[in-house]
């Protein structure tokens, strides 16, 4: 509930901006080291995409990171700031100046959509055009009783441009959809998660139905590249050609048991570049051919191909939004140090996460071999005979880099002159007050009862 003023005031503070897997992390590491934090947070839950980013069929992974998140926040040096986006509710530069923190960390991570990069795309938006953020945050919600977001229609031939884990859930939570929609045209219900859980060939098996017995175009996933060259298992740089040729046969076999698990169609080496529409309505995608030549894909001259569909949703990634003060070169944050994430024209402001990689997506850390690699990536979509047990490893490197960005802020701050009393003061001060601002009793645990997701209720 707050720190008395003594001998073992704190004498670092730190703010945190974002409280999921990464800004918990961060924060309690500092906390470990006797650093008080405020972890500033934009919604009222602390758990960013791990709760609408991810589709929901990923509920024990889900629940698992709620009560690790938890137990790293309900810490008595940490301050949890709800309903606070920095950048908008609080301007960056006063909370790094003027409040008199010794440091800031950002992990409010990547929440933006990567923009699809044709001309004119953004006037389809809501007419045929969706990103992937907003189709999941639709998805994982639109079931419940009081849903008042955007509503999207399925539809049979949807188009999914990406080629990463999160486009291939999302080109499966149409698949699924479709088939719990053409299941209960027939008076059977199935549950969403049962039809993930079990995959479509095997849900409707049950009731001697086949995919084409549906009369549905399946959803399909453009990538501009191979298959061999999705980012489903990591590929380091320094590869040989035997350990090239073992992880490119892994994404490919990845990717084959999703096929057959969901229905869906994969199309490589295309790349969108036009936007089919009736006035103002999408109604499909101009794609190019393309070959890959030295890692790239080159569009081949003359090399179109004209897909109808009623639907296309943009899966091309993930970027930080743009924060009022904090410099920009494309869609990425500017670093003065990028090795120790420190923002340029701060001189105390780092960022950990997908603020600095610009991913908004969990992947593999690179210390896994590649049997690992495929049994963890297989685990999160759903192919290993139901199993999930080891989809938490793909938290690994989001964890370990913001583990390695505390450690790096803890002995930057710990060097600098320690704080005044008053100063630590001033600061609480401040804190409590935008916590009265936004209702929060200051309590975490007790917070946290109030505004659980229905799953923990």
């Amino acid at each position: 509930m707050g720190i008395l003023l003594n001998s073992e005031t704190p004498t670092h503070a730190v703010a945190v901006v974002g409280g999921a897997t990464a800004g918990a992390e961060a924060a309690s590491i500092l906390a470990e080291r006797g650093v008080l934090c405020a972890v500033f947070e934009q919604n009222r839950r602390p758990y960013g995409k791990i709760e609408d980013g991810l589709p929901r069929w990923h509920d024990k992974l889900r629940l698992k990171e709620y009560g690790a998140i938890n137990g790293k926040l309900d810490h008595p040096l940490i301050h949890f700031v709800p309903s606070t986006k920095i950048g908008h509710d609080l301007d960056l530069a006063e909370v790094a100046e003027a409040w008199g923190f010794s440091a800031v960390i950002l992990a409010n991570g990547a929440w933006r959509d990567r923009p699809l990069p044709i001309d004119g795309a953004e006037r389809f938006l809501g007419q045929g055009l969706i990103y992937q953020n907003s189709f999941i945050y639709w998805f994982n919600h639109f079931l419940e009783a009081d849903y008042d977001g955007p509503s999207y229609d399925v539809a049979a031939g949807a188009i999914v441009i990406g080629g990463g884990l999160a486009s291939i859930d999302v080109v499966k939570a149409l698949q699924i959809e479709m088939t719990r929609k053409a299941l209960a045209e027939r008076g059977i219900i199935e549950d969403s998660l049962d039809i993930e859980h079990k995959g479509v060939v095997a849900t409707l098996a049950k009731y001697e139905l086949t995919w084409p017995d549906l009369g549905l175009r399946s959803a399909a996933l453009y990538y501009r590249r191979r298959v061999e060259d999705m980012p489903l298992a990591d590929l380091a740089a320094d590869a040989d050609e035997a350990r090239r040729a073992k992880v490119e046969s892994t994404r490919r076999k990845i990717l084959d048991k999703a096929k057959q698990k969901y229905c869906f169609e994969v199309h490589p080496l295309h790349v969108p570049v036009e936007i089919l529409a009736d006035g103002a309505r999408l109604t499909g995608m101009r794609f190019q051919r393309t070959e890959v030549r030295d890692g790239a894909a080159v569009r081949i001259d003359g090399a179109f191909e004209d897909v109808s569909s009623p639907l296309v949703i943009s899966s091309i990634g993930s970027i930080p939004e743009p924060i009022k003060g904090v410099s920009q070169t494309g869609q990425l944050y500017d670093f003065a140090d990028r090795d120790v994430g420190r923002l340029e024209g701060f001189e105390g402001v780092f960022g950990t996460g997908n603020v600095v990689t610009g991913k908004g997506n969990i992947k593999v850390s690179r210390k896994h071999s590649i049997e690992i690699t495929e049994y963890v990536v297989e685990s999160f979509l759903g192919l290993s005979g139901g199993s999930r047990d080891g989809e938490a490893v793909l938290l690994d490197g989001a964890t370990a880099e913001a583990r390695r960005t505390g450690q790096n802020v803890a002995r930057w701050v710990e060097a600098k002159p320690p704080l005044e009393p008053s100063v630590v003061e001033g600061l609480l001060k401040r804190i409590r007050a935008r916590q009265d601002e936004v209702g929060y009793s200051g309590g975490y645990r007790e917070w946290i009862q109030l505004v659980a997701p229905a799953e923990v209720a």
